[in-house]
């Protein structure tokens, strides 16, 4: 029911007229009439009462924008925040551009999935939005394939392209912490938007924020006949196709002595991470049962990121260790990233970081393409791709084996765009990957994928198993032959962002107007790349390659000594995250010194250019 009435409103307004800001009472009084959740109005009414104007302004006076996965924040009342009025409005947007630039709309409709995401305070859960969501189109007589169920966030892009769907959206904050909820937006190639879609889809959001009444009803999802469940025919399909990532499942899988466990992290992976191993031949992993179950508080998880390591993989390490089983998987609770870690021989376990299993990922589906493709002409129509923050590893590979490799900007929604042209050059890309354990073997879907991963690596141990080699052992292998690649990658925490604004401005202008530090600690720097700013010193007419990122700071330092260093703000948190990684020749073996100067490095560029003392940042504490 609506809430409250004129009166109230007017009353509301009253008791905010204090604050002596008219921008701020207009939002209030909009929020007020538009908002028809009980709960978020509640929770504005009491800022109201109380009188929290700061509150109220961080709240109210700005809109969520397109970072590198689409709209995220945490859940609850305001503008700036993830709930139900926030997702019509986004939708009704994206309902103005889609008609405008999808002729066929009404027949091509939109693809609707969600998570396992909930709030109990603010009423909002991943299925509620999807809802809303779906009923804003079906309003508009657009027809919507909304899943029945939590989905993996792949499952949405690859709907999108197997309908020929005119857009998709995925309700899902991925790994960020449980008061966060998100809306990530694909588009008919089935990769995320990118510019100027997003830029467009914003403005068009702004210009129909008031929502139309029919937007809030959500009985449309079972009464419109325009409205399918495409949750079966998606996922028999996606299995299926599985098998063009899946080379020795009548050789090796049924019959390897291997264990796998698994966890979910609280999320979407179990069920079809299960399915996904057995249509590669192997039983299912074991699941971890504390974790195999939508919980959206991840009860048993400090922060719900498998990224994190061994202090949140704990529950999953000792499982395997009672089960006798040497690997563990590990799905984010979207199900689009994926983290893996392999017993060593002295019981201590290696939990490979994103850039390791990356070089396994990429040497592994180079190996089983060669083997189908024996001429070697055949190899220059391969492609693989990294961000550019991530290990120069698949670089190293391409020199050596003839084909084709290229860097994008970070975030998947470059790597997806860019399958899609290679793909109509008649490229075949069979690897992709960026550093946060974000990886795609083939391209079934042009995003990053967990649930295919998982099986892959899967049978790339069961295979290295049969020649009595680890996956550690062949990842050294890999290095032997196409040199080490040691990277340290972390973040610190500022929940400022004039501050972080000043650290990157105190960079661009260290040795006066414009001039970049030439050094860092004792380590000369010899050139600098800044896609914000669109320089790089490498380059003869000192043009950065890589399309500019004007929303977000990334500058990358190159030293004399080969380390490559790269510092920039995270799309989707509050972080600066710093990416350092020391490429050394094919044949070069001392690793101690190599991974001595690494570490000196780093810690010159987070002490010197940094400054967390000064600048108020936390380090990464898991």
């Amino acid at each position: 029911a609506q809430m409250g009435s004129n009166g109230d409103l007017d009353a509301h307004s009253q008791c905010l007229s204090s604050t002596g800001d008219l921008v701020l009472d207009k939002a209030v009084h909009q929020w007020m009439a538009w908002d028809k959740n009980p709960q978020t109005w509640k929770q504005m009414e009491s800022l109201v009462r109380e009188g929290r104007v700061v509150e109220l302004r961080r709240r109210l006076c700005s809109r969520m924008t397109f970072g590198t996965a689409g709209l995220r924040a945490e859940m609850g009342a305001g503008f700036a925040c993830i709930n139900d009025l926030t997702v019509i409005q986004s939708t009704q947007g994206m309902y103005k551009y889609l008609a405008k630039y999808v002729p066929d709309l009404k027949k091509r409709g939109l693809v609707v999935g969600f998570d396992t995401r909930a709030q109990t305070s603010s009423g909002c859960t991943s299925e509620r939005l999807a809802r809303l969501t779906a009923a804003v189109m079906l309003c508009k007589d657009v027809p919507v394939y909304l899943f029945s169920t939590y989905v993996p966030t792949p499952f949405v892009p690859y709907a999108v392209m197997k309908y020929g769907a005119a857009a998709g959206v995925m309700i899902t904050a991925s790994h960020n912490r449980k008061e966060d909820n998100g809306y990530k937006v694909y588009w008919h190639n089935g990769a995320q938007i990118s510019s100027p879609h997003d830029k467009e889809i914003l403005r068009c959001i702004e210009e129909s924020s008031e929502p139309w009444p029919e937007s809030w009803n959500e009985d449309l999802v079972e009464s419109s006949l325009l409205r399918r469940d495409p949750l079966e025919d998606v996922c028999c399909s996606y299995m299926e196709e599985l098998n063009t990532i899946c080379f020795h499942r009548c050789s090796l899988n049924t019959m390897s002595p291997l264990k796998f466990v698994h966890s979910s992290f609280h999320g979407v992976g179990h069920n079809y991470v299960q399915r996904a191993f057995q249509q590669f031949g192997f039983p299912p992993p074991i699941p971890v049962p504390e974790q195999k179950d939508p919980d959206p508080d991840f009860s048993t998880v400090s922060c719900p990121n498998p990224e994190e390591g061994e202090s949140v993989l704990e529950l999953s390490l000792r499982l395997a260790e009672r089960e006798e089983a040497r690997i563990v998987v590990a799905t984010d609770p979207d199900a689009d990233r994926l983290a893996v870690a392999e017993q060593n021989d002295n019981c201590g376990w290696k939990v490979f970081t994103g850039n390791e299993l990356a070089a396994l990922l990429g040497w592994w589906m180079l190996f089983n393409w060669k083997e189908a493709h024996p001429d070697p002409a055949d190899t220059e129509r391969v492609c693989m791709l990294a961000t550019t923050v991530s290990s120069k590893i698949l670089k190293a590979f391409a020199r050596i084996e003839g084909f084709h490799f290229e860097e994008t900007l970070p975030g998947f929604k470059w790597i997806g765009n860019r399958i899609h042209e290679l793909t109509k050059t008649g490229k075949e890309v069979i690897f992709s990957f960026e550093e946060s354990i974000g990886f795609l073997c083939g391209n079934m879907v042009l995003d990053k994928d967990g649930v295919s991963t998982a099986a892959v690596v899967a049978e790339m141990a069961a295979y290295l198993h049969t020649k009595n080699l680890s996956m550690n052992q062949q990842l050294i292998n890999v290095y032997e032959i196409y040199g080490y690649h040691i990277s340290r990658t972390s973040y610190v925490i500022c929940n400022d962002p004039p501050t972080i604004h000043r650290i990157f401005s105190r960079l661009r202008n260290s040795g006066g107007s414009g001039v970049y530090p030439e050094s860092c600690g004792d380590y000369c720097i010899t050139h600098i790349r800044d896609v914000t700013t669109g320089y790089d010193s490498s380059q003869p007419d000192k043009k950065c390659v890589l399309p500019l990122s004007r929303n977000s700071q990334m500058v990358t330092f190159t030293f004399q000594n080969g380390i490559v260093a790269t510092l920039r703000t995270s799309g989707t948190e509050p972080k600066i995250k710093y990416y350092t990684e020391f490429c050394a020749a094919p044949g070069e073996r001392d690793i101690s010194s190599l991974e001595e100067e690494l570490r000196k490095v780093t810690a010159a560029l987070v002490e010197e250019f940094l400054e967390p003392d000064k600048n108020s940042l936390l380090h990464r504490s898991v």
